[in-house]
């Protein structure tokens, strides 16, 4: 089973320019800063198949742009150092410490020229649309300022005007957008995009934003090897706090996706939260789960090898001799913020939650079984537990085989599973909000 880790999948974002500073410069050729504004949408030419970017440019005080790379859930990450010099066009992006850069020819609505990224050179084309109908553009954003950045978060709010309750929606592993998708899958799932629709369909609001060095957070992202996990319950508090402050909220839920629910686990507390949603959340602690899902995934000497490793990691060991095929999992830059995973019990945090909680599961969920949410209850008799028949990972009914489970997993047309939303809010009103 593939391990979904909070590592920053960055393969190709943007940074390129050759000038100072971002300035225009309008030539005779009449090509300048207002005929340049607006979306430009193309690809990169890079191997095996093209990388899908769109690119916006807006002429401000200075020429400005940002990028989105669906392939990498990057969106609308801010561009530097763009410059327009006649018909010469420059811009690039610094992030992570990768340096990309784009330089190319503006000819009326098409731009081509080349794309740099350590040493290699890719041909990339634009051509610019005549409008942007995407959802993205309709959304609306809250932010909080943290040591790193902007963090957004995605408002949706039910066709009400009186307060209303508000979720706070946490994703999962890896570089997740707020939707629920990650870049290592093919398609998408908008789980958690479909979660919000339906939760404000039924009058409560929601938050839900993405992970750092995914979607409209990636140019938040922290160091690979400077990440840690207090970092995303840092986050999270900061989230809760920031909804706590707004007057158009009457209470305050926190809805925890996979990672996310040992997140907000952590998060939630009596006097900034009033109740507390687990989805598909591990009751073991990371290491424990890696194992398994190792066991089932790996020949046996890389497996003897994974299990040498997993015990230097808990004992506070880092190894820097990894096989190549394990680099994946137990990077060594990675393997601190491992460590920080595995300090905390799942369990442990359930059993001294002290506030009205749900703990949801599919029995078909591949990558947390429903094992995991009765350890979760077990721990906590206080919480209720709901497990909801032929549901798995990312909230859809599905098949109990790997392959047509996994079909699910790039398929946003598929509902959710239909016990989900009436679950939690029949939750909500045992416990008075509403």
């Amino acid at each position: 089973m593939r391990v979904w880790l909070p590592i920053i999948m960055l393969v190709f974002l943007i940074t390129a320019g050759c000038s100072e500073g971002n300035q225009t410069s309008k030539g005779s050729d009449k090509v300048g800063g207002d005929n340049i504004e607006g979306e430009w949408s193309g690809s990169i030419q890079v191997p095996d198949q093209p990388l899908n970017i769109t690119v916006k440019f807006r002429n401000e005080e200075s020429l400005e742009g940002s990028i989105s790379i669906p392939a990498q859930n990057i969106e609308d990450y801010p561009l530097s150092q763009v410059s327009l010099n006649g018909k010469e066009l420059a811009f690039q992006m610094s992030i992570s410490g990768q340096s990309l850069r784009f330089i190319g020819a503006v000819e009326k609505d098409s731009i081509s020229g080349t794309f740099t990224q350590s040493g290699k050179n890719f041909n990339f084309e634009l051509e610019k649309q005549k409008s942007s109908s995407s959802n993205a553009s309709k959304e609306n954003f809250m932010t909080i300022e943290t040591i790193t950045g902007t963090l957004y978060g995605s408002l949706l709010l039910p066709e009400k005007d009186s307060r209303q309750p508000v979720a706070l929606i946490i994703p999962g592993s890896g570089p997740t957008d707020r939707n629920g998708n990650s870049p290592g899958i093919q398609g998408k799932n908008n789980s958690l995009k479909l979660l919000a629709e339906e939760l404000a369909d039924r009058g409560v609001a929601s938050v839900r934003y993405d992970k750092r060095g995914a979607g409209k957070n990636a140019q938040a992202v922290t160091k690979e090897g400077d990440i840690r996990f207090d970092q995303f319950v840092d986050d999270a508090k900061q989230w809760i706090d920031k909804l706590n402050q707004d007057k158009r909220f009457s209470e305050v839920i926190v809805i925890g996706h996979s990672q996310g629910s040992l997140v907000g686990m952590i998060a939630a507390e009596p006097e900034s939260t009033d109740a507390f949603v687990s989805i598909a959340g591990a009751g073991r602690t990371f290491d424990q789960l890696l194992e398994n899902q190792l066991a089932e995934s790996l020949p046996d000497d890389l497996y003897q090898e994974s299990l040498k490793i997993l015990d230097k990691l808990r004992g506070g060991e880092n190894v820097q001799e990894v096989s190549d095929p394990l680099m994946s999992v137990f990077k060594p830059s990675i393997q601190p913020f491992l460590q920080s995973w595995m300090a905390y019990d799942p369990a442990e945090q359930m059993k001294e939650m002290d506030i009205p909680t749900l703990i949801v599961n599919g029995t078909n969920d591949l990558q947390v079984p429903e094992k995991e949410a009765q350890i979760l209850a077990n721990a906590n008799p206080e919480a209720e537990l709901l497990l909801i028949e032929d549901m798995n990972h990312v909230l859809k009914k599905a098949p109990a085989d790997r392959e047509g489970n996994l079909k699910t997993y790039g398929d946003p047309d598929l509902s959710l599973a239909e016990e989900l939303v009436p679950g939690i809010m029949e939750f909500l009103q045992q416990h008075g909000v509403k």
